[in-house]
């Protein structure tokens, strides 16, 4: 299974770049953030790679960093996201916008992707508030496809919260809310009153949230 490729930028599409390697062009499918990145055509690029192997066909999809391969990774966990609605999905979000509508359960945000309306855009947020939400405080660690640093949780490690959004999560936390939904109810404060919001006031707003 091809997990990368180093070569030279032949051409680009929408979707999709040629990267010759030693003479063989491998076409790889990519999101617009990543197709973005690539340098100029005969420079040389670098992209980690998931093979997915079909009966009538091998797909290569590519991505620039290893943030955005996580993310591709958990969207195919949601019950009908597959690879191109994935890609779809980055294209529109970049790492840090996704982790926050997912975790705040924003659909409006999610419904930016192609082919995402409000039903499907609840079950990705459902699906993967948890997952995310757990991993949303963690010290940042992105990394690049050159890299060797970094793991599964680079991507929801994208997005850091203003200190006292960072104490409000731990507060709720503290009274027994779950983290997931503790990191959410501060999000959607902080976008009500503000990122410089005061600590009590995140909790008070934060606990409103949870309640309704």
């Amino acid at each position: 299974m091809i997990g990368k490729l180093t070569g030279l930028c032949d051409s680009q599409g929408d979707d999709w770049a040629i990267i010759d390697v030693g003479g063989v062009g491998y076409l790889v499918f990519a999101s617009a953030r990543s197709l973005s990145r690539l340098p100029g055509r005969g420079e040389v690029a670098r992209l980690l790679i998931e093979t997915h192997v079909r009966e009538d066909h091998i797909h290569l999809f590519g991505f620039i960093d290893r943030q955005e391969r996580d993310w591709f990774r958990r969207l195919l966990s949601v019950q009908g996201v597959g690879a191109r609605m994935a890609l779809a999905i980055l294209s529109a979000l970049g790492p840090e916008e996704l982790l926050h509508a997912i975790v705040a359960e924003d659909k409006k945000t999610l419904t930016r992707a192609n082919g995402v309306g409000p039903k499907l855009a609840g079950r990705i947020a459902a699906e993967l508030k948890d997952k995310v939400g757990a991993l949303a405080l963690a010290p940042v660690n992105g990394s690049s496809a050159g890299d060797g640093a970094g793991g599964a949780g680079s991507a929801a490690q994208a997005h850091a919260l203003a200190p006292n959004a960072q104490d409000a999560v731990s507060a709720l936390v503290n009274l027994g809310y779950g983290r997931g939904d503790a990191f959410g109810a501060v999000i959607r404060a902080a976008q009500t009153l503000g990122k410089e919001a005061p600590l009590d006031a995140l909790i008070r707003a934060g606990l409103k949230e949870l309640s309704s």
